[in-house]
């Protein structure tokens, strides 16, 4: 993937990131969340903090996007769907379990957070796996 690619991936990522964050987090979650609140910050100091959010979530595309270029096999978009199944495992429900473990969180939105952060990753893995295919001109060479 050229240096323009990746980086028109990397944006792309971090904004379909930011955007499905907001539909998992903003609207499907935001009832659970309500009756969480002693669990959490409160909205206002949350919404001062979200340019730490955003910095790392600009970090995360671009090792995502990164990762996925380092083995890339050029097996089309199905291979952007398996990545983001391997992210899931490695990630969501990792993250999903240990939060369900350490904060008294019920295991429903644990298993919530497993199943939309799957769907997510497998969205994303699709973009980055469309970015990576070569162009026409650069599988002739």
């Amino acid at each position: 993937m050229s240096t323009k690619k990746m980086f028109i991936a990397v944006l792309t990522v971090f904004i379909l990131l930011e955007v499905t964050g907001f539909i998992i987090h903003g609207l499907l979650l935001s009832k659970t969340y309500e009756g969480l609140a002693a669990v959490f910050r409160p909205m206002a100091e949350m919404n001062a903090l979200m340019w730490r959010m955003w910095i790392a979530d600009v970090v995360w595309a671009f090792f995502f996007v990164f990762i996925f270029n380092k083995g890339f096999q050029n097996k089309g978009l199905i291979e952007g769907v398996r990545y983001g199944i391997y992210i899931s495992l490695f990630m969501n429900f990792v993250t999903a379990v240990a939060q369900n473990a350490v904060y008294p969180i019920p295991y429903t939105l644990a298993l919530q957070w497993f199943i939309y952060g799957t769907i997510q990753n497998v969205i994303l893995g699709v973009v980055v796996a469309y970015f990576a295919k070569p162009t026409a001109k650069a599988a002739e060479a």
